[in-house]
């Protein structure tokens, strides 16, 4: 709270109101002189009545106005204009409104300096409180931000109309019956201060008895409708989020961290999804409960209804405040418990490593610490809530008080009966909080809409790297080409993975690309697997841009194993078919079978229906690289890349399986392996080295030249 009051105490009273009050000196001046000047006319102005405060006011206003010019040739204005207005026609103003609130004066000439200074002191306090508003510009500017993505939130309730039409038919048939049990309450009184009229009396109590059942029932109804809106809502979110997700690039989840995502996923959709329809089914339900409850009170005493609406622009000032400092609140908490779990998360998939280093102490106090900031931010949001509802209650009060008093005026006045001043009083403590939740729900959207700007700022976001190709050919020789590719990644971009690539992948041939790490090797596979763009050059296959085939056309006919794969939770059977549909019993044997992968499979429990775990946790590595070549040789690729594929396996395994992918179909192979024997029986060898192309042939050719591969040969064999 230091923070919040800093601002609001400090800033303004020094560099508004003290500067503001000096220069303005002069025209208090003026106008105290020709207050004077007129009191002498008193008797005149006073025979004219309520005119006469009127055309007071416009003398006042033409010359303050006059005097403001006059001090603001060449020099700041000591006033706005706007000051000058309000002091000027806030006397008349008072006295045509506030003859029901006490005995104002007709003239402000005549009347005491208290009430002069009064009229001042108002205006002084109404500008200074704007000027503290007016300084949030920025705030202002996000807010404006927040109402967009608000209206973007209720977009997506566009396929639940027929459901929202029904809930609001319902919310008004409600509201109708609670407006009304007041004003029969105000009437059973009546009755009750009369003689005896049973006939009167059972009438009052069946209406009451019918009102009170039939809007519960209405309100269930509409309740049942908006909470099925938001199921569907939060389902519908949710898939579109998840959709979005998974079209985006490589380097976009390299930046956003898998929690952080999980918790927009689970956490922000499920927030959004309840927050704006709840809010606007409360929103909706005060909204029309106000206005009917006013027309109410107007029709009882519109003198005790206009005294009732000085409440509003008190309660909504408070609650501008509140507002602005509860939103930024909420965020901050969003982001602290998004942290919180990304910790959890990364320390959970990591817990190998927390064990073998024995930081468990330490990441213990990590988590704690991150507990703490969410647990202090949570404390400082309810302290200011606390506070927040005291000056609530505090403005309630007061204002009953003053209802009270008034009411009891108007009974003595006979202008209006006892059993209306309780119906007033009842419709008068329902419409304050109906005006406090209008306010309230109003800002508590903006405040959730904290979660939506997160959800829709991954929705709007459009991948660097674009799926839209459209070529899908019958048949495909499998010839890739990298011709002067150039190569940054987006995170590094001053740093250049890959210089002036050029070297080609020839059907029915085995390629090696080779080279120490951060040569450049799996730049080349991301490329070809179109995970990122590259800033020059072109990756072809079959002369053709990979860009310009379809998504799922090319990642079938370019099929990818890496060094660590990664299998689902299912079976076998599934993880094997994954992403394919109408796979038969042979062809997923047959690929089992050129992957080595057969006969494990039989060994284990329930064979292809044998579940592997999350991750593929009940396999070895090696068993898991096999179920993964397995599931690329079954789409029947034309080109298939193995990235450090085989690592696990024994050189006989390895020997079999790459005879298996050689002698099968023909397809161009692609092969990056720290084994030199797997490098050995190679076709062709591409050398990289610092992202070039340093030296290409076979094995026998490279090792006579004596050049990089040579040395990297003779490295590799004294380690």
């Amino acid at each position: 709270m230091e923070g919040l009051s800093r601002p609001l105490q400090e800033e303004p009273i020094s560099k508004m109101l003290v500067p503001a009050v000096l220069q303005a000196a002069p025209l208090l001046l003026c106008d105290r002189i020709l207050l004077s000047s007129l009191d002498g006319w008193h008797p005149s102005l006073a025979a004219l009545g309520v005119p006469a405060a009127w055309l007071e006011a416009a003398l006042r206003l033409l010359v303050l106005w006059g005097v403001r010019g006059l001090l603001t040739v060449g020099r700041p204005s000591p006033m706005p204009s706007s000051t000058v207005a309000a002091v000027s026609i806030l006397p008349p103003l008072y006295l045509w409104v506030g003859r029901w609130l006490g005995d104002p004066p007709l003239l402000l000439s005549s009347a005491p300096w208290s009430w002069w200074l009064v009229s001042y002191g108002a205006v002084g306090f109404s500008h200074l409180l704007w000027g503290v508003l007016a300084e949030r510009r920025s705030t202002e500017e996000s807010l404006g931000e927040d109402k967009a993505t608000l209206w973007k939130t209720l977009r997506l309730l566009r396929p639940d109309r027929p459901y929202l039409g029904g809930a609001f038919l319902f919310l008004v048939l409600a509201v109708t019956g609670e407006t009304l049990l007041p004003y029969y309450t105000g009437r059973l009184i009546d009755i009750l201060g009369t003689k005896c009229d049973p006939e009167a009396f059972s009438a009052a109590i069946f209406l009451l008895c019918l009102v009170s059942f039939g809007s519960s029932t209405f309100a269930s109804c509409r309740g049942g409708l908006f909470m099925f809106t938001i199921s569907r809502m939060v389902i519908r979110t949710r898939k579109l989020l998840f959709s979005s997700l998974v079209r985006q690039d490589l380097a976009f989840f390299q930046e956003v961290k898998a929690g952080v995502l999980g918790s927009r996923l689970s956490r922000d959709t499920a927030l959004m999804s309840r927050s704006v329809p709840v809010n606007t089914n409360i929103f909706l339900r005060s909204l029309i409960q106000a206005i009917g409850l006013y027309g109410f009170m107007l029709g009882l005493s519109w003198r005790l209804t206009l005294l009732m609406l000085v409440e509003t622009p008190l309660m909504m000032a408070v609650q501008k405040v509140y507002n602005t400092r509860h939103q930024s609140l909420l965020k901050a908490i969003q982001d602290s418990v998004a942290r919180s779990e990304e910790m959890v998360r990364e320390v959970v998939s990591s817990v190998e490593t927390v064990r073998s280093l024995a930081t468990e102490e330490e990441e213990s106090q990590h988590y704690e610490a991150s507990l703490e900031e969410t647990c202090q931010l949570k404390n400082q949001r309810d302290l200011e809530t606390a506070i927040y509802s005291i000056v609530i209650r505090l403005l309630h009060l007061s204002l009953k008080l003053l209802l009270l008093s008034c009411g009891y005026q108007q009974i003595c006045a006979g202008l209006m009966t006892r059993g209306n001043l309780v119906s007033f009083i009842l419709y008068q403590a329902d419409v304050g909080d109906h005006v406090q939740t209008l306010m309230y729900t109003y800002g508590d959207a903006l405040s959730n809409v904290g979660a939506a700007e997160k959800v829709f700022e991954y929705l709007r976001r459009e991948p660097s790297v674009c799926t839209g190709g459209t070529l899908s050919p019958e048949s495909l020789r499998g010839h890739v080409c990298f011709r002067n590719v150039s190569f940054c990644y987006p995170s590094r971009p001053n740093i250049q993975a890959l210089k002036n690539v050029s070297f080609e992948l020839r059907p029915r041939e085995v390629t090696a690309l080779v080279g120490l790490n951060g040569s450049g090797k799996s730049s080349c596979v991301a490329l070809l697997e179109r995970f990122y763009e590259p800033q020059s050059g072109e990756v072809l296959l079959d002369g053709v841009p990979v860009g310009e085939y379809g998504h799922k056309y090319l990642h079938r006919q370019v099929a990818l194993v890496g060094q660590e794969p990664v299998l689902f939770s299912g079976s076998v059977w599934e993880n094997i078919t994954y992403g394919l549909r109408g796979c038969s019993e042979e062809d997923v044997s047959r690929a089992a079978k050129e992957a080595d992968a057969l006969g494990f499979i039989r060994e284990l429990e329930g064979g292809f229906a044998a579940d592997v775990g999350e991750k593929g946790g009940q396999l070895s590595l090696g068993q898991k690289q096999r179920l993964a070549i397995a599931r690329a040789l079954v789409r029947g690729p034309k080109v298939l890349v193995l990235d450090e594929a085989t690592s696990a396996l024994d050189p006989e395994s390895e020997a079999a399986i790459q005879q298996s992918v050689r002698s099968s179909q023909a397809r161009t192979v692609l092969v990056i392996a720290h084994r030199m024997q797997t490098v050995e029986n190679t076709d062709k060898i591409v050398v990289l080295e610092g992202g070039e192309v340093v030296e290409e042939g076979s094995h026998a050719e490279l090792m006579g030249q004596r050049g990089p591969y040579y040395r990297l040969v003779e490295r590799t064999q004294a380690e």
